[in-house]
């Protein structure tokens, strides 16, 4: 799944067009076009799948990963979403409030069937389950394997302590738990976690103790609410200069060894394993990819 960068999706509420222009500025990594949560009254909604076409169709976002996020299954408006949606340069969905697989299984025909009225490849619009409801973690790993179109999926925290009646405390040990579910699901799926929203978007402070946490959960990204969040969400989400270093160095080693008949190499006083290798591929492999995106 390294082909996708999702460092940062940022949100964008899909009817207004302030914080579309904004969007076309920033350095998000992918555009989540709302037409749900943020997207009031009901008489928006279109309003916001006009605007979206339409900026889409000008090319505003033309080299950026674009998944606006839909209504749900039971909202009555997820046809309209999906039918006027599925476009060139639109790449897939965010899909809210996923329970169960079922609930993938089901957007997943919808999309076939309408790639196959419009003329799309089968499997053109991919799918981003947003984990929102305590059923939905207990589900993860049932939601992750539900589809092939799923690229990652993404925990929405806020919903997900209304649900469970907890408390979303300063520490952020009640959000532990489900971190580490979400997280280990989708690696086991080989689909990219996405970590939740940081909603204190001014604390900066807040949000470096949220991404240590998370790239060491495994987290891939961060949904992203305020563009003032990108720099920091990309330098821990991106392979610094070391790891970038260091991994190059283990590769030389390791090739090193192979043709001298030394068997494992050593560095810093550290067995090169293949899990060490298979990580440092990885990086640089990722790190190619972001700086072409940036070139």
């Amino acid at each position: 799944m390294l082909d996708y960068i999702f460092r940062s999706l940022m949100f964008v509420p899909g009817h207004n067009e302030k914080f579309i222009n904004s969007a076309i500025t920033s350095d998000a990594d992918a555009i989540l076009f709302d037409i749900e949560d943020s997207v009031q009254p009901l008489s928006n909604k279109q309003v916001a799948r006009d605007t979206i076409e339409r900026y889409i169709k000008e090319g505003k976002f033309a080299n950026r990963q674009v998944f606006p996020r839909v209504n749900d299954r039971e909202s009555g408006q997820l046809l309209k979403d999906v039918l006027q949606l599925t476009i060139e340069g639109v790449h897939g969905f965010v899909y809210p409030k996923s329970k169960k697989g079922e609930d993938i299984y089901f957007f997943d025909k919808l999309l076939e069937t309408i790639e196959f009225e419009k003329g799309f490849p089968i499997g053109t619009f991919k799918i981003i389950p947003l984990i929102e409801t305590a059923a939905a973690v207990m589900n993860v790993q049932d939601i992750c394997t539900a589809s092939r179109r799923i690229v990652a999926i993404a925990f929405g925290s806020e919903d997900f302590i209304t649900d469970l009646e907890g408390i979303h405390d300063e520490e952020h040990i009640s959000l532990f738990t489900p971190r580490s579910m979400i997280a280990m699901a989708a690696r086991a799926a080989g689909v990219i976690p996405i970590d939740t929203v940081h909603v204190n978007v001014h604390d900066l402070d807040d949000l470096e103790v949220n991404l240590k946490l998370s790239k060491k959960l495994g987290f891939e990204g961060m949904l992203v609410l305020n563009p003032k969040e990108i720099p920091l969400v990309h330098q821990y989400y991106s392979p610094s200069q070391k790891e970038i270093e260091d991994a190059r160095e283990m590769i030389r080693l390791s090739e090193e060894s192979v043709q001298m008949g030394e068997g494992v190499a050593i560095m810093n006083g550290k067995f090169i394993g293949p899990p060490f290798l298979a990580n440092a591929r990885k990086i640089l492999k990722k790190a190619t990819i972001i700086e072409k995106r940036h070139n």
